[in-house]
């Protein structure tokens, strides 16, 4: 797998997004969507404090030291959802325009401070689903976009507008998202060599593969040869099983595994999101 370099994507989705919301009628703010217990609202607070986080913490310095212990994954998701659930809350006393404007407001500068940064140097948080302690920039940024662009997708299915899934949009999502099997397979056991393919059908798909090496899973580009698992399904069932939109029993019958079920089965409970 090589970097991928998001940035470009940034202003354009953010554009889209604007357009999405300043159009929504009163009552379609409060539609509910396939994000947890939060209304269309309540995920553009959460994109707000997304946005407020990277200024402070990333731009302008400011200590993030958690005040609770964090000495494991799942104690940090806890430490995170807690964060999120306390700032929506408080931005229900917000209307719809104020957060909106908020959001524009705040986005170029986001903008700004992710091109000032050196893409190859250590992030200042880890993509920690993908199983790092130290990350690059570019994944970092890559982890943003995706977070990004799935929410949006959230608000667009809530309000019944089309989604962004041509390859333009999904692919990246999709690209980023991928790297987060290694991590899922870590304590999957297999032979040297042994391969698993991942087969993503529809415009915006592609084929991943992992292979079993001497130090873990490593992920690769293509189809690579004689994969002992093959794990066939659609575009939209990848980025839902990737972002918990699917349910391991849900996911089941849409995805075809071939081969070994053993190694190809782990790839459902892939997550690309810290849940």
């Amino acid at each position: 797998m090589q970097p991928v370099f998001l940035l470009d994507r940034f202003v354009r989705l953010h554009t889209e997004l604007m357009g999405l919301l300043r159009g929504l009628s009163v009552e379609a703010w409060s539609r509910p969507t396939a994000c947890a217990l939060w209304s269309v609202k309540d995920i553009v607070a959460h994109l707000l404090d997304s946005s407020i986080r990277r200024l402070s913490f990333g731009r302008d310095a400011l200590p993030s030291t958690p005040d609770t212990p964090i000495s494991n994954y799942a104690e940090l998701v806890r430490y995170l959802n807690r964060l999120n659930a306390e700032w929506v809350t408080a931005c229900r006393r917000l209307s719809p325009q104020v957060l909106t404007d908020l959001l524009d407001f705040t986005a170029a500068q986001v903008h700004a401070f992710f091109q000032s940064l050196d893409p190859h140097t250590p992030a200042l948080f880890p993509v920690a689903w993908a199983g790092d302690d130290v990350s690059p920039n570019w994944f970092d940024i890559g982890r943003e976009y995706t977070e990004r662009w799935l929410h949006q997708q959230q608000i667009r299915e809530a309000v019944g507008a089309p989604g962004l899934t041509t390859r333009e949009w999904l692919h990246p999502t999709l690209d980023v998202f991928v790297r987060a099997l290694p991590f899922t397979y870590r304590h999957v056991e297999a032979q040297l060599g042994r391969s698993v393919r991942l087969e993503v059908q529809g415009e915006a798909g592609g084929a991943w593969t992992l292979v079993r090496e001497a130090e873990g899973w490593q992920l690769f580009n293509g189809s690579g040869r004689d994969a002992a698992a093959v794990v066939r399904l659609d575009q939209e069932t990848a980025w839902k099983l990737f972002s918990r939109g699917l349910d391991q029993e849900a996911a089941r019958e849409r995805v075809k595994i071939e081969g070994e079920s053993s190694l190809g089965e782990p790839m459902l409970g892939s997550l690309a999101i810290m849940a």
